[in-house]
This record gives C-alpha cells, structure tokens and sequence, in this order.
C-alpha cells in the first residue's frame, strides 16, 4: 500500500519552518493520541502516521531526502534511504518529549531532560450546597496522596548514601537492541528508565522516595462556582519521584440539587403555587429569594405558566459581570378536599361564567375552535 504524503499528514506546506512543522504535529498528535481515543484503530494509525512524519521532517537530512525522492529516500528497503525510518533507528522518545514537553513537562508523563519527574495531579470532587457555592465559602478537605519522604528527601537511598548509576544502561535510563537495518530502544529492565540504582534504600519508605499521607486542606471557593468549576491548588498533588517536583491539586465543584431552585448559569428559577382566587382577583405573595424573603405583586388575571422576574436576584459570575435574576413561574393550584357547600359555590360560579359565553376564556374557545377545524380539515 503507497503511503500518504508526510506534509499532508501533518496539514502544512512544503516550505514550512520548523516551528510550523512542530505546531502541527502536536495538534494532531493531540486529537488523535491513544489515550484521548481508547479502542479506536482509526485514531491511532492516524497517530503513529504523524510520528513517522514529523520523524522524517524535523530531521534536516531526512527532509532533505524526502523532498528529493520521496519515500524512497528514507526508506531502508528501497535501498537508498536513510536507514532510519519510523520503525527504524529514530528515537520515539525523543519526538515525543520535543513536542510535548511544553504542555506535559517533558516525555513520559513529565520527566524533563535531566530532571527528576513531576508528580501526578490529583483531582478532588467538591459537593456544595447552591448557597455555598453562590455566596462563597471556605472548606477543609482531606485527601490522600503521596508526600515526599523526609528521611531521604525523596532519594529512596538510606540516609548518608546516594544513588548509584546503572551499570546496564550506563546512566541512559535506556537499552538499545540492534538487529540489522533495525534498531529498537526499551526501558533499562534494571533502573526502569531512572538511570540509577539504590543499593542501600531508606527504612522508611523502602526505597520508593515517598510515602502514602492523608493531607487536610482548606480550600477557599470563590462566590458565584458552578458544576464543573474547578480550583486549582498548585504544589498539592503527588510528590514526584527521585525527589521531583509535586503536581497539582484540581478541586472540581459539584452543586446539590435544591429544594427551590433551579439554577441555569447566572439565573436562578423557582415555582410559585398560588390560589385560583388568587390568580383570578390579584394579591400580594411573599417569595424566597437567597437574601430573604421579598414581596411579589400578581396581577388579577394571572395565568399558569406567567414568569415573573426579580432582577438582581440571582446569581453573581464567578469571572465577573452583572448579577444574574430570579424568575418565578406562576402555577395555579386547583383546590381539592372541596365541601359540598365549595363545591355549590364553584358551580354556581360555572353557571354564571358561562352565561357570557367565551367572554371568560378567549383561550378555551380558541382551543376547541382549532380541534373543530382541524376534524374538519381532515373530512375534506
């Protein structure tokens, strides 16, 4: 099968810089990479298809080659290429940290060129209530995770002792196993890519360099969060190994459903139940509101379903704006439990009602008017 063209692959013209070249890989290395798409065969060829093109187009050489003659320049069994290719002596690791050691800190989930490995962040789902989480608030937390130990500073090495080089890989963190045109780079079995060995490990935490804790944290949530917010906590997440670097902590904000209201981004919604007097002839009702209680006029007249709006009575933005308003939907209640003598009254009303014909209920007549027309339409 003839293989697309590498420029193609990556979205970019034949001229483009190296940092173009770099920009484009990460992006579609980014959208298609394993763990963003598990169990999808189509996203990871699509990976390992831009690998082995930026492979070839960030070596000067190789590119070179490429634009002279194609696939066959660079590939070892046409005879004439390179020798390298993606499957061949090019280091996979050393693409992968280039490009993503902005974003990742380095290749291998954070481990810098040289440096020790940053440790992993942690995430921490939040339950607040919705006038916690309007108003502001301050918690403590408790979460486990993994501090660095104080014995040997995270080294793992007893306390007067170092780490040692690893005398497989010589310090590399990696082997290298040649078999012809091919060459395959591994992890160092021995060090398992650390490049030093612990011949004398620390009593404490056995040579791991860290140790399991339960850390209590206070956690101040800004007014105005909502689902799926998060805060972030800088240097509170796993210490990293070999004396690393710890990652972070992301708290992630979940709002418990309330009795009385519903909350859609900065506005707040809630129903009113009023009497069918009430809806009929207007009156004055007291409503909730997050600061209290407030007045709220209805009209005479008033249907199921109006909306009335209480402005500034909503929610404030956590990243600024105008506060949001509340919005009480009016529903009629229909009385029930009647006593005869209720029920007399209502249908003495009945009779009086319908006396002025569709007078009383313009939406009634409307109604009944468009089914007569609608079974009317469909004799035709």
């Amino acid at each position: 099968m003839s293989k697309r063209d590498y420029y193609e692959i990556l979205g970019v013209p034949k001229d483009a810089s190296e940092k173009e070249l770099k920009k484009a890989y990460r992006r579609v290395a980014m959208k298609s990479h394993p763990d963003r798409n598990p169990g999808d065969k189509a996203a990871e060829d699509k990976f390992k298809e831009a690998n082995e093109a930026y492979e070839i187009l960030s070596d000067s050489q190789k590119r070179n080659a490429y634009d002279q003659f194609g696939h066959a320049g660079v590939d070892p069994s046409a005879g004439g290429g390179f020798g390298g290719g993606f499957s061949g002596g090019g280091n996979f690791s050393d693409i992968f940290g280039d490009v993503f050691g902005d974003i990742f800190g380095g290749a291998g989930g954070g481990r810098g060129r040289g440096g020790p490995q940053r440790g992993s962040d942690l995430r921490y789902t939040l339950e607040l209530d919705l006038e916690e989480a309007v108003k502001g608030t301050t918690v403590k937390i408790r979460v486990p995770t993994l501090v660095s130990c104080v014995e040997c500073g995270g080294s793992g090495a007893k306390k007067g002792s170092s780490p040692v080089t690893c005398t497989t890989c010589g310090g590399v963190g990696q082997v290298r196993m040649q078999q012809g045109f091919f060459s395959v780079q591994q992890t160092c079995p021995n060090c398992r890519g650390k490049g030093k060995m612990i011949s004398d490990p620390c009593g404490k935490c056995r040579g791991h360099g860290r140790l399991e804790e339960e850390k209590t944290l206070s956690v101040k949530v800004p007014p105005g969060v909502d689902n799926g917010d998060r805060i972030r906590l800088a240097g509170e997440g796993e210490a990293g190994p070999d004396g690393g670097p710890a990652g972070d902590l992301f708290v992630q904000i979940a709002v418990r459903d309330h009795a009385l209201f519903e909350r859609d981004g900065k506005h707040l919604y809630c129903e009113v139940p009023i009497s069918f007097v009430d809806a009929a002839l207007g009156g004055e009702l007291e409503v909730p509101t997050l600061d209290g209680r407030v007045k709220l006029k209805v009209p005479l007249e008033t249907q199921t379903g109006k909306l009335f709006r209480l402005r500034g009575k909503g929610v404030a933005p956590v990243r600024g704006g105008p506060t949001g308003d509340l919005l009480c939907r009016v529903v009629v209640e229909t009385p029930i439990n009647l006593t005869k003598h209720q029920k007399e009254l209502l249908a003495e009303l009945q009779d009086t009602l319908d006396d002025f014909g569709s007078k009383h209920s313009p939406r009634k007549k409307n109604w009944f008017d468009g089914v007569k027309n609608f079974f009317d339409d469909m004799k035709l």
